[in-house]
This record gives structure tokens, C-alpha cells and sequence, in this order.
């Protein structure tokens, strides 16, 4: 054996040979996850030191655990800790892969409320060679096991083990210290779990997630009526003067939210091959009375289509990590649409999804937000055809639904929840009806098929809504709850805009989502104004002509001198003339990098920065301390979830006598006579006569 590599063995034979080599391997792999796996935005030398370094202190940390124990008992708890720390990266891999962000302590307390169907698209996200993570750690298994690396039995002595220590603790500080320089207020001001994990790595990322987790908790408790002082003077000072020209002017039509599963707005008016992928919705969206918002952003975070909810139906934005339906839902006092519309205009309202109650805590986040019922799986015929990924595909759903909505006491306020254009869009062949993109990216292909089938799904329900004689009398809103193709799909994002790279003000711009508002004889048209989904409920109130004393952070949309910055989760904002993401700016009418910003220009995107940062802290105060429960509008009673269930026998018991006493439902304007006839479906499911009608489980 050559004398250098029995020199190296001979040092690995240590037990320090052998720590050092587990902790190198343990570094490298994770280097390398950082470049291959993750979009951290990295940029300098400085940066890129502190990437390289940023593994090592927890690292060290961590593992030397093992080195305060004898024999051979202190190797198999370094294989124990590399294990997990391995699993840990292994987790934020995938789920970096799906949602562009790292896994945190909220997401994983909240997942028994969210892991429905999961499975279904962990085998869409998983690579095989997401497995290569765990070769070093199986390598030194191996090597044990089998004597090629001997155990080193010497007790390893306490001051070596405890200098380690503090060698791992050295390099934190110095790894704290270059990326507060590089980036300050990193650990209290940010709202980028990218920067945590760039500058100060997984590990220390967990341990940031699990003291925001804790320190929520404690916010809560902490929390008094005095913290609302700040919140009300920011929403006094924002607060826009309403639209004249729109203000009431649906008051009392049905309210139908249209909640477009992961649709993004590039998909209106797209083509494939020359063939038009969303036909109906297109014309929906230029129909003359349907206002229809060409600059609107989805702004959620990790709670993605909760998030979307929340923002939709309370005007407060989701959570920085995590799920606020899931974490905050069933305890925190809520101010939503349904008991708002309730209480001020005596509106029934109604959720519909074919999916699980407990998806995102749903079935106890509708009770504090004031829903009258609650449609789910367990009301809707269960057959294998009709499901696909997270729940009944959507021409099923879509028809299945109309038994219960013909039964609603008008007006109503029903939020439909569309699912087959969902994540991983895969789509059984006798529904498919447009071809696949070719961008070679398996998993953007079959977007556009899965759009195309929602498009059809929504046709019929329009259809069916125009015989039944709702349309006339309804308003409906359509929106994309969240983007559909995360930012880290790059290459095939830009082959689906026709581009050849795109940067970070072209994936900022990739954010939009439709919202379109229509109703017959509405003065509609394409809005250029630039708003979020934190800006649907002040508009959809003054529409109804609802006065707004609530604490809502949106302004409405179609209000004349309102803020047009729109705050994205992690900090970064859009507007009319400047975009920021991370600490590039970009002039928003060209796109183009600003290299050189001028003294106003400063000026102007730190007074943009400042707003956001403002907003977004002051809405995870009144969600994170409950400070609603501390303030109570005019003409507002607080929500008492125990007046609700939504268990079927309770629920259809309630329509049947509510639809005797008020005389208003669309089954009662027809006579009793049931109106799912009219309702006409291609679902080549429902073909055979035994499935031409469903009905309740």
C-alpha cells in the first residue's frame, strides 16, 4: 500500500480522522445541494465565502456531540446525527423542488392539516438521484461494518471534544458576523427564508423556524388591546376613498368566487401549436362586463392556496413560514367575508371542495370566518374515475355541486374550489384535449392540459348558471389563488414565454394570476392598476355596497390615487415603476436593471420598502397576537364557531328547513322542482347512464 494512503487511512482510523471525514462529506454534499437544488441568489465573493462556509459550524457542532461519548457507542451517534441532518436536507430538496421554499417548523406542525394526497405528487417531485444524499452516510456505515475503517475505542478526551465545540461556535460567529455586514438585520427583519439558509445555513435555518414557531406562541399570549394603536393609524393612513361610479352596485347579487386552482395569468389568450389552450375563459375575461385586472400578483408564501384564502376572504396576509389557517384558524378571532355579508346584508354563505374537510384545517378555519355551510368529499359521489390528485376532477365537482347550490337561500355567497389543475397536472387520456407543451420538463408539460380541462369545466357551469337564471342575478369572480410553475423551472419557463433566459424581474412578472369580476351591465374592461389578492375584499365590498370599518390591509382595486406597490411575502414588491427582488431593482416599464440608482430614486423604492415591510409586519401582528379579538366594528358580532357543523345529515337537515322558511332558493323559484337536469356535462366519466346523475355519499 503506497505510504501516502496508508498514512490517510491510518488518520481516519481516529476517532478525529473519522470526524473530520464525516464532516467533510456531510459539507460537500450540502454545497452542493445549495448550487444544484436550491435558488439562493448568490452574488459576490462574499457571498459565495459565506455559502462555502455556512455548513461547517452546525456541522461540527452537531456531530462533535457524539465525541462526549466512549467507545463505540460515540461512531454509531455520529451516524445517528449525520442520518438526520441528512434527512433534513433530503426533506427541504423535495419540498424546495415544489413550493421554491425550506421546510419550516409551522409547515411541519401544520402538515397533518395539508399531507392529504401528498404521496400523490411525491412521486411527480422525488428524482432518484435525490437518493445520492445518503451515499456518504452509507458509505461510512459500510466501512464500519465491515472493518475498512477500524474503531478507534481510546476515549476521545473531554477539552479536545469541547475544543471542537468551540470551534464550530467560532466559525457561527464569524459566519453571523459577515452576513449581518453583507446583509443587516438579517434575523429580525427579514421575511426570505432563501437568506436564512444562504447566509447561515439548513441548520441554523430549523432552529430560526422553531424559535419564530415558539415565539408566535408567545406573541398570542402576550398580546393587548394597546397593540392595535399602531395597526389602526398605518390602515388610517392607507385608507383609500371608494369609487362612486362602482360602490353597490352589485348590492345584493349572489357572490360566486371562482377559486382558479394554481392558474397563472400568462395562461389568457396563451396558444399551443396555434391552438388556443383557455377558449372560455379568454372571452370571459374580455367580456364587456367583466373588469378584468391585467397587473394583479399572487402573494402567498408557504401556506400557498391557504394563503390565497386567507388574503381573499379576510384582507390579512398569510404567514412568513407556515399555514396562518393552519396555526391560526380554529383559535384566532376572524372579521371574513361570509359573516360579514351575513351580518350587514343578510347573505347565506357556502364552500364547496372535493376534497377532505381537514385540507388545510379548513373544516374549523370556515367556522371562525363565519361559513354557513361546508361541502366537501363526503358530500359528493365517490367513484376512482372521478378523482385525480387532490380530489374530484372538475367538470364532476362543478355538477355534483348544483344539488346543494339550488338550495341556498339567496342571496349567497358560495366560493367554489376547482382542484384538476393542480399540481402535478396529470390528466387521464379521454380528458385530454389539447397537446402537451415540449419544453422536455415533465413536470410544466401537462399544465396546459389541465388549464384547457378547467376552462371546459367552467363553461358548463356558466352554461348551467344562465338556464338555472342565476347568471342575471350574480356576480362572479374568478382568481388564480397562486402560481402554478415555481420559479424553479427556469428553462422551461422560458420557452413558455418565448424567451431565452429569464431573470428575476421576468419570474416577479410570472406571478400573476387573473382576477376578473363580472356581472351583467357592469362597466367592465381591462384595469392596468397593480394590486394583490390582500386587495380582493375591500373591492368586492364596496361593490356590494358593504361599509368597510374593518381592519383589512388591501385597498379596493377600483379606487381612484390608491398605493400600487404590492407587497410579495418574502419583503420584495411590484409597482407601476420600480420591481424589487432581493437587493436588485428593476424599472418596471423596460424590465432593465438599475445599476446606478439616482438620490430619488432611493428615496422613492426605501419609502416603497419601508410600506411593505410595514404592512406585512403589522398584518402578522393581528394574526400571530389575535388582535381582533381586541377590536369589534360597528354593527359586528363575533363569530361563534359553535353555531356551525358541517356533517351532512346536520347540513342538509338546515337547507331543507331554511329553503321551506325563506321561499329564495333557485329550487324554490323553480317550484320545488330540482334544476340538476339542466346542468350538461361531456365528462366522459358520467357517459354511462348509471353515472348520468350523483348523488350525497
Amino acid at each position: 500500500m503506497p505510504k501516502f494512503i496508508k498514512n490517510t487511512v491510518g488518520k481516519v482510523n481516529t476517532t478525529l480522522g473519522f470526524f473530520t471525514l464525516t464532516v467533510v462529506l456531510f459539507w460537500l454534499k450540502t454545497y452542493i445541494a445549495y448550487k444544484t437544488e436550491f435558488t439562493l441568489g448568490v452574488k459576490g465573493a462574499v457571498q459565495q465565502f459565506i455559502l462555502i462556509l455556512n455548513p461547517f459550524p452546525t456541522a461540527i457542532i452537531l456531530l462533535g456531540i457524539a465525541l462526549y461519548f466512549r467507545g463505540r457507542l460515540k461512531y454509531w451517534l455520529l451516524m445517528i446525527i449525520d442520518a438526520l441532518q441528512t434527512t433534513w436536507l433530503f426533506a427541504n430538496i423535495l419540498y424546495y423542488r415544489e413550493f421554491s421554499d425550506f421546510m419550516s417548523a409551522g409547515v411541519i406542525k401544520s402538515s397533518g392539516a395539508a399531507s392529504n394526497n401528498l404521496g400523490k405528487s411525491l412521486s411527480q417531485i422525488i428524482h432518484g438521484t435525490d437518493f445520492l444524499v445518503y451515499a456518504d452516510v452509507i458509505l461510512l456505515i459500510l466501512l464500519l461494518v465491515f472493518h475498512v475503517i477500524r474503531i478507534d475505542p481510546r476515549p476521545f478526551k473531554l477539552r479536545y471534544a469541547a475544543t471542537l465545540t468551540m470551534i464550530g461556535v467560532a466559525l457561527f460567529a464569524v459566519d453571523l458576523g459577515m452576513s449581518e455586514h453583507d446583509r443587516s438585520d438579517l434575523l429580525t427583519r427579514t421575511f426570505d427564508n432563501n437568506y436564512i439558509v444562504k447566509y447561515l445555513g439548513l441548520n441554523t435555518y430549523a432552529g430560526y423556524s422553531v424559535y419564530q414557531t415558539e415565539k408566535e406562541s408567545a406573541t398570542r399570549a402576550k398580546a393587548s388591546s394597546s397593540d392595535l394603536k399602531s395597526v389602526l393609524a398605518y390602515l388610517k393612513k392607507n385608507k383609500t376613498d371608494t369609487n362612486i361610479q362602482y360602490y353597490g352596485k352589485a348590492k345584493g347579487k349572489n357572490v360566486f368566487i371562482i377559486h382558479l386552482e394554481s392558474f397563472q395569468q400568462f395562461l389568457i389568450d396563451y396558444k399551443v401549436d396555434g391552438k388556443t389552450v383557455t377558449p372560455y375563459l379568454n372571452k370571459f375575461y374580455h367580456n364587456k362586463s367583466t373588469l378584468s385586472f391585467d397587473n394583479f400578483y399572487n402573494q402567498v408564501a408557504q401556506g400557498k392556496t391557504s394563503d390565497a384564502e386567507m388574503m381573499l376572504e379576510n384582507s390579512l396576509f398569510g404567514l412568513p413560514t407556515g399555514s396562518a389557517m393552519t396555526q391560526y384558524g380554529t383559535s384566532n378571532t376572524f372579521q371574513a367575508a361570509p359573516a360579514i355579508l351575513d351580518q350587514a346584508q343578510g347573505y347565506t354563505s357556502a364552500a364547496f371542495h372535493g376534497d377532505v374537510a381537514s385540507f388545510w384545517n379548513r373544516d374549523n378555519a370556515y367556522k371562525s370566518w363565519g361559513y354557513n355551510y361546508f361541502f366537501y368529499s363526503a358530500y359528493y359521489k365517490e367513484k376512482s374515475s372521478y378523482n385525480i390528485g387532490y380530489g374530484l376532477k372538475d367538470k364532476i365537482f362543478f355538477k355534483d355541486t348544483v344539488k346543494y347550490l339550488e338550495q341556498l337561500p339567496q342571496p349567497f355567497y358560495a366560493k367554489l374550489i376547482t382542484l384538476t389543475n393542480h399540481y402535478p397536472y396529470t390528466l387521464d387520456k379521454q380528458n385530454q384535449s389539447i397537446k402537451k407543451t415540449t419544453t422536455g420538463d415533465s413536470t410544466v408539460d401537462g399544465y396546459v392540459q389541465t388549464a384547457r380541462y378547467l376552462d371546459q369545466a367552467f363553461a358548463e357551469f356558466v352554461t348551467y348558471l344562465k338556464k338555472a337564471g342565476l347568471y342575471k342575478n350574480s356576480m362572479l369572480v374568478l382568481y388564480g389563488d397562486h402560481y402554478g410553475i415555481s420559479n424553479n423551472h427556469r428553462a422551461a419557463i422560458a420557452q413558455l414565454l418565448g424567451k431565452k433566459t429569464v431573470t428575476s424581474y421576468d419570474l416577479a412578472q410570472f406571478q400573476k394570476v387573473p382576477l376578473m369580476i363580472h356581472m351583467n351591465g357592469l362597466k367592465g374592461g381591462i384595469n392596468h392598476t397593480y394590486g394583490g389578492e390582500i386587495d380582493v375584499l375591500p373591492t368586492l365590498l364596496d361593490l356590494l355596497g358593504v361599509k368597510n370599518d374593518y381592519i383589512q390591509f388591501g385597498n379596493d382595486l377600483l379606487a381612484k390615487g390608491r398605493n400600487q406597490t404590492v407587497a410579495f411575502r418574502n419583503g420584495n414588491f411590484v409597482s407601476p415603476t420600480y420591481t424589487k427582488v432581493g437587493g436588485t431593482v428593476y424599472d418596471s416599464k423596460t424590465g432593465q436593471e438599475i445599476k446606478h440608482l439616482t438620490a430619488a430614486q432611493q428615496k422613492a423604492i426605501k419609502q416603497m420598502q419601508n410600506h411593505v415591510t410595514t404592512e406585512l409586519s403589522l398584518s402578522d401582528r393581528v394574526i400571530e397576537g389575535d388582535l381582533l379579538r381586541f377590536y369589534t366594528p360597528k354593527n359586528f358580532k363575533k363569530v361563534d364557531k359553535s353555531k356551525y357543523s358541517y356533517k351532512p345529515t346536520t347540513t342538509l337537515k338546515s337547507l331543507e328547513t331554511l329553503e321551506k322558511e325563506k321561499k329564495t332558493s333557485v329550487l324554490s323559484k323553480h317550484k320545488d322542482k330540482s334544476t340538476v337536469d339542466l346542468y350538461k356535462t361531456d365528462a366522459p366519466e358520467l357517459s354511462s347512464s348509471s353515472d348520468s346523475s350523483s348523488s350525497s355519499k
